[in-house]
């Protein structure tokens, strides 16, 4: 069974209200919901707020909303993985069974599709995989970007001493994206981490998919992408 999570808290800092911010005339958290409800391969739907205003929402798009975040879990500082866990032990009781994998699914990628995140499950389940990411190709190449320290700096990764152009750069690089992490509920527990370094599973997805909101600007790029793909 597998059991998609929605952190939707009622904070944030750079957007106001973020989870209910309109975007291209839906609310943020909107476009989230949608596409769990759209999956083939989510059993259940929850939604982890401790916003009243964040439920009611949800709710009319079909979210499981019944489950509150504890205050204490639900500011800035709060660590995920503990969020995470209390809303596991909580759909345990009320449910009387655990889910086998978890598939959480932040509001703030609403770019991410249903086929997507159905996509990362078929490969999670065919690798047999403990964890997942999904990742999209970095656009600024590391081999030209630097690292300061004090009055001087050095390349990220050094580029090859022949290069002409980015061409001649190797190595695949990616960005840890944010819009899909899954984990089989035994393997998090034990890691109490999404990502684990050497061994979780990237899924590639495409770049402009892959958007964060975190500033208006954010929000404003989104929406251009939106309204290009229409």
């Amino acid at each position: 069974m597998l059991l998609a999570l929605v952190p939707a808290r009622g904070g944030s800092k750079g957007i106001p209200r973020k989870n209910l911010a309109p975007l291209a005339g839906k609310p943020l958290l909107q476009y989230t919901v949608e596409a769990a409800r759209a999956s083939r391969h989510i059993d259940d739907t929850l939604l982890t707020t401790d916003d009243e205003e964040i439920a009611a929402f949800a709710a009319r798009c079909g979210a499981a909303t019944r489950y509150r975040r504890p205050p204490e879990l639900a500011g800035d500082d709060a660590p995920m993985i503990a969020a995470v866990e209390h809303a596991l032990e909580w759909y345990a009781r009320e449910h009387g069974r655990t889910p086998d994998a978890l598939l959480l699914l932040q509001p703030t990628s609403p770019l991410r599709t249903a086929d997507d995140i159905d996509g990362a499950i078929a490969r999670f389940r065919e690798a047999g995989a403990d964890t997942l990411a999904s990742v999209h190709r970095l656009s600024e190449h590391p081999c030209e970007c630097v690292v300061t320290e004090g009055s001087t700096w050095q390349y990220l990764v050094p580029p090859p001493a022949a290069a002409a152009g980015r061409q001649d750069y190797r190595g695949g690089f990616f960005f840890i994206n944010g819009a899909l992490y899954l984990a089989r509920t035994e393997a998090l527990r034990r890691e109490r981490r999404f990502v684990v370094p050497g061994t979780t599973l990237l899924y590639e997805m495409p770049r402009e998919r892959g958007i964060d909101i975190d500033s208006p600007l954010d929000l404003a790029c989104a929406a251009a992408l939106l309204g290009m793909q229409h």
